[in-house]
């Protein structure tokens, strides 16, 4: 059945968030799941077709590729990570209170930000920007695995692997996931995405950003400054290094919510809630999944309903909602926060609406 939707409620939510402060482009993409109603819209210095960074929407194609490699039998969310990496990598790697619970680590726990291993994004030493603080100011270093691992391993972990009532938001669990899969396919990452999603879907304007001279995707903002940091995002390609559009976002959405990768009833036993981040930015992580919190007092009439998929730094976004059946993709291309929650309140009021 066709579902109707204002266009001047979609036109009016895009120009909210193309309204806030410091967000200079906003894309919107809303389609329901038989594509009988499908809307794109954008404001500011980006058409509706531009490429952009989608930054950690790339850890839910993560979530396909390692689900289609467990249905594959090549790995499995139990596995200990150190099955699958050199011991060099994973000796020491998470010792808390004179115990090293390196060997306890399982692909689950990073998947789902439960293994107690500290974000090296943005770790502090005594005294010294993280690395997020230096990105910001426009400080364009690479920093793969490489460089994460002894840092790791000179770091206090926050609590020992899937400790009860335990999470908390990790690059480095990602960076981790992204070698096991290279160990596992022995390809890299950037094929691997090709192979088991790109290609599989037909994905023209989707790729894993690995040429530093490469312009094409938008230049993002950090508050009312562009960043372009081509050296790390060429380095990250597990945790947020592809690069794509609305269009195909909603594609692989639609894929990925509907058993293309793996059978879509499987998608229930991702949903082993994690509140993350306090008031005002909280979100709940699950097993490579997002949920967005929808309390009932915003809709007293009728409950909103799950809202599951993913954010990116970038202001990326990636979002389904099962009880309206309606999918959302687009970025507002600004990594301070306002865009996401801006997104945040269009994405509830379209499907309240």
């Amino acid at each position: 059945m066709r579902k109707i939707i204002d266009e001047r409620l979609l036109n009016d939510c895009l120009d909210k968030i193309f309204g806030k402060k410091n967000v200079f482009s906003a894309v919107l993409k809303v389609e329901s799941g038989d594509a009988s109603f499908s809307w794109v819209g954008a404001r500011g210095n980006m058409a509706a077709n531009d490429k952009y960074f989608i930054a950690s929407v790339t850890k839910l194609y993560i979530t396909a590729v390692v689900m289609a490699l467990a249905e594959k039998g090549k790995l499995a969310l139990d596995d200990a990570i150190v099955k699958h990496l050199p011991q060099n990598y994973t000796e020491e790697l998470h010792v808390l209170n004179g115990v090293d619970y390196s060997a306890n680590i399982t692909i689950k726990h990073l998947i789902s930000n439960t293994s107690g291993l500290p974000d090296y994004f943005t770790h502090k030493e005594q005294g010294k920007p993280s690395g997020a603080d230096l990105l910001l100011q426009g400080n364009d270093d690479a920093w793969e695995l490489e460089k994460t691992i002894p840092l790791m391993k000179a770091m206090t972990p926050k609590f020992a692997p899937g400790q009860k009532g335990k999470a908390a938001y990790s690059d480095t669990n990602y960076q981790l996931l992204g070698k096991i899969i290279e160990s596992v396919t022995e390809k890299e990452i950037g094929e691997v995405f090709k192979a088991y999603i790109f290609d599989n879907l037909a994905l023209t304007n989707t790729y894993a950003f690995k040429d530093i001279a490469d312009k094409r995707p938008a230049v993002f903002y950090h508050r009312d400054k562009p960043l372009w940091l081509p050296n790390y995002m060429a380095s990250v390609t597990a945790e947020g290094g592809i690069v794509s559009t609305a269009d195909d976002v909603m594609i692989f959405m639609k894929a990925f919510f509907t058993g293309r990768f793996f059978p879509k009833e499987k998608i229930e036993g991702l949903k082993q809630w994690n509140l993350l981040l306090p008031p005002p930015g909280l979100f709940y992580y699950g097993v490579g999944l997002e949920r967005l919190p929808t309390p009932r007092i915003l809709s007293l009439r009728k409950p909103i309903g799950e809202i599951v998929g993913f954010w990116g730094q970038t202001g990326s976004f990636a979002w389904y909602n099962p009880d309206t059946d309606l999918y959302f993709s687009g970025t507002t291309n600004q990594v301070d926060g306002t865009g996401h929650s801006a997104a945040g309140s269009a994405i509830i009021k379209i499907i309240k609406g």
